[in-house]
């Protein structure tokens, strides 16, 4: 898995990104995501994996919903889109 302190804020401030993620991993491959974000937004998180199981686990005081997606990814390419769809969703925290 990527280290959240390589994962840009936006993909497009981090070109390496993806030359990150290729060295990393071969592909097709198994790739997790995992988000935090303010609960009621997990369904936006959901909608970008209707295919995946999306587990969810809520923060101690329920302000906040982390969320694992497994996701049989075919590229980088695939990666870096989901990550800028996930991008627009209001509080999230990608790790």
């Amino acid at each position: 898995m990527i280290k959240s302190s390589t994962m840009p804020k936006s993909i497009h401030d981090n070109p390496k990104f993806k030359e990150l993620l290729d060295q990393e991993y071969t592909w097709p491959c198994d790739y997790t995501f995992k988000f935090i974000v303010p609960t009621g937004q997990e369904d936006k998180v959901e909608k970008l994996f209707p295919q995946n199981h999306v587990q969810q686990r809520q923060s101690a005081k329920g302000n906040y919903v982390s969320l694992t997606i497994n996701y049989e990814a075919s590229s980088s390419d695939l990666i870096i889109a989901i990550y800028e769809k996930a991008s627009s969703i209001q509080g999230l925290i990608a790790l």
